[in-house]
């Protein structure tokens, strides 16, 4: 029987210490028949280091918030058998339903393979779709009929039909096109593209190639943000190891079907999400959308016919064509086929990576596979779609997760960002915060979206610093619906989303901080006022010490004051009063 020790070391894993966790296990394993390998994320970044124990293929322990220190029992327990010694970092039961309850196809292989080794993806089926539309002679038609079949829609936010943009690269005129991966993941708490690469990129590589095949191009190029290190370097070593073995290059397999691979980092920029935008900067321009029509598949890159689909849409190919899409189709609702990735981020208790069927309700994903919410806090409202998507209250928590079911909400599906907020989160402050990062991200080019998400966001710090004024709800709504409408692309187009969902579910704590000047959240610094309650006071000290500023004065054991003039309400002294003798308002 074969023991191998595998540590988890995506971005989040090495983060939380992974590395130190390795070379401190690489050093007990000294001598040893032990093998120590890498994996990528597994989804469960808040219990990493993860470290698994498998003999043979079968998983023996799945060890989690693991320290160097405890390298030594962990090897032992991996030499001898014997787990007894590691019991108290075992996964319990309850985090492990975090995986149970999935359903994983795009992340299907994330933390259990080496994503530096082609063997070991291969040895769980990697490139065995791409092996057999060449060997036994698939068609190009009749993959895309597949992918039609399974109702696959593209994940990177807009939920068109794979097949029909397929399709339509394919018909266009031309020998010269081009497969293109968009990997520049910019939504706020949205991980997901980046955890597949740097997991499982031949995958990802194997979903390129039959997608190019299935247009005709003859290069495929992945568009990735440079703040992605990891996964570029993985993804560069997994195309060497991919051309080395045959799968990139002239002739594929001795087929008639050539294809080179590049990738392309890009500087960051949140419109090149933008599919014309991000073939603007891949030609060495400044990234800014253009006109549609005509639209890439006809025009793209270098006015040559293009396709563009995401990491996620890709990840899921090869498990189509393996599986055939009636089976991709049997998942899902009548409108939204399939599983999807999601990030749940923000006031989550377990957060990490989520894969599930459509059909879901926001309440499964958030309390039972996402735990709830942290501290005991009550829900109060989750993000969905990143800056251009929109707040959902709990009101609406068995809302079905399907395109058009978030649609009604308000929200949209997105990428897959998922940032759950809880009772302490003001929606105003919220709202501001993803105006805030649209108008920064605007490239400029068109007035409404280039001065109107200014203007929005002006207005929205003018609230929130407690100078709002009446008529601002009203000037908002005549903002965002100029916006919506005269905006060049996605970007502008959806970047009053989460201001118009905002004051759709929670419109009341807007007129609080505009009529009352009260932040409801007690977040809002410049709306908030601090005082002592002289009952309850003990008179200890602790908040006289702990004020930054010296604005507490009072004697020993008798009650003490606030001087509201020097106060800077760092909510220090609320913070560390043992008695409750402190309020906020």
């Amino acid at each position: 029987m074969s023991i191998r020790i595998a540590v988890g070391k995506g971005s989040c894993g090495i983060a939380a210490g992974a590395q130190k966790v390795y070379d401190a296990l690489e050093s007990a394993l000294q001598g040893s028949a032990v093998t120590l390998g890498t994996v990528g994320c597994i989804g469960m970044c808040w219990l990493e280091p993860i470290v698994d124990i498998y003999e043979d293929d079968r998983l023996a322990a799945r060890l989690v918030q693991v320290q160097p220190k405890d390298a030594g029992i962990i090897a032992d327990a991996a030499k001898s058998g014997d787990y007894s010694g590691v019991e108290a970092l075992r996964i319990t039961d309850g985090d492990s339903s975090f995986l149970t309850q999935q359903t994983r196809i795009a992340l299907r292989n994330c933390g259990i393979i080496d994503p530096e080794s082609i063997e070991s993806a291969k040895a769980a089926g990697g490139y065995s779709a791409i092996t057999h539309i060449l060997k036994d002679g698939v068609s190009p038609e009749d993959v895309i009929e597949c992918i039609k079949v399974s109702g696959l829609a593209g994940r990177g936010g807009a939920g068109f039909p794979t097949w029909f943009k397929w399709n339509a690269a394919r018909q266009s005129a031309g020998d010269e096109k081009y497969l293109i991966c968009n990997a520049d993941e910019g939504d706020p708490g949205a991980f997901m593209d980046r955890a597949v690469i740097e997991s499982d990129p031949h995958t990802l590589i194997e979903g390129m190639l039959i997608g190019a095949y299935a247009i005709g191009a003859k290069e495929a190029i992945v568009y990735v943000r440079a703040e992605y290190p990891l996964a570029i370097r993985r993804l560069a070593h997994a195309i060497k190891e991919a051309r080395s073995a045959g799968y990139i290059g002239k002739s594929i397999m001795g087929s008639a079907f050539s294809c080179e691979f590049r990738i392309k980092a890009g500087a960051g920029a949140f419109v090149c999400g933008e599919e014309t935008a991000l073939i603007e900067s891949l030609q060495g321009q400044r990234g800014m959308p253009r006109l549609k029509p005509p639209f890439p598949a006809q025009a793209g890159y270098w006015y040559k016919p293009s396709n563009i689909n995401n990491v996620e849409t890709f990840a899921n190919v090869s498990w189509i064509i393996n599986n055939g899409g009636e089976a991709f189709a049997a998942m899902g609702t009548e409108d939204s086929k399939g599983t999807k990735v999601f990030a749940l981020t923000g006031k989550i208790r377990r957060g990490g990576l989520v894969e599930i069927p459509m059909g879901m309700t926001l309440r499964q994903v958030i309390f039972d596979i996402g735990g709830g919410i942290r501290g005991g806090k009550a829900f109060k409202a989750v993000q969905m779609g990143g800056p251009s998507g929109g707040c959902i209250p709990a009101s609406l928590l068995d809302t079905v997760i399907d395109y058009k079911k978030l649609a009604a909400t308000g929200a949209i599906m997105g990428s897959g960002g998922m940032v759950v907020m809880d009772e302490d989160t003001c929606m105003v402050s919220m709202a501001k915060f993803f105006l805030d990062f649209t108008a920064k991200e605007s490239c400029g080019k068109c007035v409404h979206c280039r001065i109107g998400t200014k203007r929005l966001q002006e207005i929205l710090t003018r609230i929130v610093e407690g100078k709002g004024r009446g008529g601002d709800i009203e000037l908002l709504e005549e903002l965002c619906s100029g916006v919506k409408d005269g905006a060049l692309c996605g970007l502008g187009q959806t970047a009053p989303n989460p201001v118009l969902s905002t004051l759709r579910y929670f419109r009341d704590e807007f007129e609080a901080h505009i009529t009352e000047k009260r932040c409801p959240a007690h977040t809002c610094t410049d709306l908030l006022h601090y005082e002592i309650n002289a009952d309850a006071c003990k008179g200890c000290t602790l908040c006289a010490k702990k004020c930054p500023v010296g604005a507490i004065s009072g004697s020993v054991k008798q009650p003490h004051s606030i001087d509201q003039k020097q106060c800077i309400k760092c909510g220090q002294c609320f913070a560390n009063c043992k008695f409750g003798a402190v309020t906020v308002k």
